[in-house]
């Protein structure tokens, strides 16, 4: 068989058509007696969608987070769409996302019409640098969304300090001429509990996105939230409020406020989305918040392990977990392995998947997919070398709180040993 030349999308008919189950799954979602009540509590009470659990979870998070304040949504993804809609992205503008990210980043820049243009990674760890944000920039830059790579926080001040220098922002709407600069908008969607100079992400960028997909470290399921730290100049309540009517289709008042009200009778000032979060997540993540600190020290705990049996190993690079400003909120593993390419990666999670335990990657580069790849304006994939380089070399390991001791004792020895076969 002619291999496959396309080093991210494998020849599909090279996979097995049935993988064996993993005894050791990569990211199980916590489900706990307790998280269950609280669902049963909430579909009991009568009221499941928008309603007082969803305003005691965004007073919660803003206090965890450590934020002016927060609103919850119904993903990552609608939540800074969102954001890039109060912002006024569109045609004709740029948006400075990392060449490694999940999909979603730029995704929400093409559904404003707008242009996502790729910064490449620095492969040691994952995240970009703020020298390669400052040189992407142009007159057309209206946002710059950096990613915090598997829990691992960006150089906030660094890239703070860029934004404050750049001296060719063009405004186009009375919000940007406020501000004066791009939107500094982060994509925290893996660093929830992250800290940066000793204080949560969330209190760094102007605005800040998580995920509580179901493989985050906290899940509702399906959901994210925005935390805001915008300057002075802007109206707090304001804004909050712009988000929350949008997020209802543009209506002014929600089914919460009319239920307390006299009058039922709302106004729609705009063509908003439909992207609220429901009562039922809220009570999941309020529980799973109660006991996050606990997670992150165990998730703290198991990359520790990893990194003590993995450092002294030739050939195994170990990714950052803190230096003197950042710690990272543990989400994920990446393992990287010197000198291999993406299809004897791919050989290794194939056979560590065999013995009962599985891995994954981290992602592919963007400028690797179709969606992409096809824009006559995106560069070609060599013009990313530190994201071509981690790509070849990533694996990454389970993380979670069913993982015991001797599960990842388990995992260590698997891998390792897979690895030393696989470089010979």
């Amino acid at each position: 068989m002619t291999p496959n030349p396309d080093p991210v999308n494998p020849d599909p008919v090279s996979e097995p058509s049935s993988p064996p189950v993993p005894v050791i799954g990569f990211a199980p979602p916590p489900i706990t007696e307790e998280l269950v009540e609280a669902v049963g509590r909430v579909l009991r009470s009568g009221w499941i969608t928008s309603g007082p659990e969803l305003a005691a979870f965004e007073t919660e998070l803003a206090a965890w987070l450590e934020a002016p304040a927060v609103v919850a949504l119904s993903s990552w993804t609608t939540a800074c769409e969102l954001a890039l809609s109060w912002w006024g992205v569109g045609p004709g503008d740029e948006v400075i996302v990392p060449a490694v990210t999940y999909a979603a980043t730029a995704n929400i820049v093409l559904h404003c019409g707008a242009e996502p243009v790729f910064v490449d990674i620095d492969p040691a760890t994952g995240v970009v640098r703020a020298e390669d944000v400052a040189r992407a920039m142009t007159p057309r830059t209206k946002v710059v969304m950096p990613v915090d790579l598997a829990g691992w926080p960006v150089d906030y001040e660094a890239i703070a300090e860029v934004l404050a220098d750049f001296e060719g922002f063009e405004p186009a709407n009375p919000q940007q001429e406020k501000l004066g600069r791009p939107l500094f908008l982060a994509d925290a969607a893996h660093s929830f509990g992250a800290r940066w100079a000793e204080k949560p992400v969330a209190t760094q960028a102007d605005i800040t996105g998580f995920s509580f997909h179901a493989v985050k470290n906290l899940t509702t399921a399906e959901g994210g939230a925005l935390a805001f730290n915008l300057p002075a100049a802007f109206d707090l309540e304001e804004t909050v409020r712009w988000f929350k009517v949008m997020s209802l289709h543009g209506a002014t008042k929600d089914a919460l406020a009319k239920s307390r009200g006299a009058s039922p009778h709302y106004d729609i000032i705009d063509a908003g989305f439909k992207c609220n979060m429901t009562d039922i997540q809220a009570a999941m993540g309020r529980v799973q918040l109660r006991h996050y600190d606990a997670t992150l020290a165990r998730r703290r705990e198991i990359c520790e392990k990893y990194v003590a049996f993995f450092s002294p190993l030739a050939g195994c690079i170990v990714p950052p977990l803190r230096d003197e400003h950042r710690e990272s909120a543990y989400h994920l593993f990446m393992l990287r392995i010197e000198g291999i390419d993406a299809a004897r990666r791919d050989a290794i999670m194939a056979r560590v998947r065999e013995q009962g335990i599985a891995t994954n990657i981290h992602f592919p580069p963007l400028p690797a997919l179709s969606v992409h790849k096809n824009r006559p304006s995106c560069p070609p994939l060599e013009a990313f070398p530190g994201a071509l380089e981690h790509w070849n070399s990533e694996i990454s390991l389970p993380v979670h709180l069913e993982l015991s001791d001797a599960d990842v004792d388990r995992i260590c020895a698997v891998v390792a040993s897979e690895i030393e076969r696989e470089r010979g």
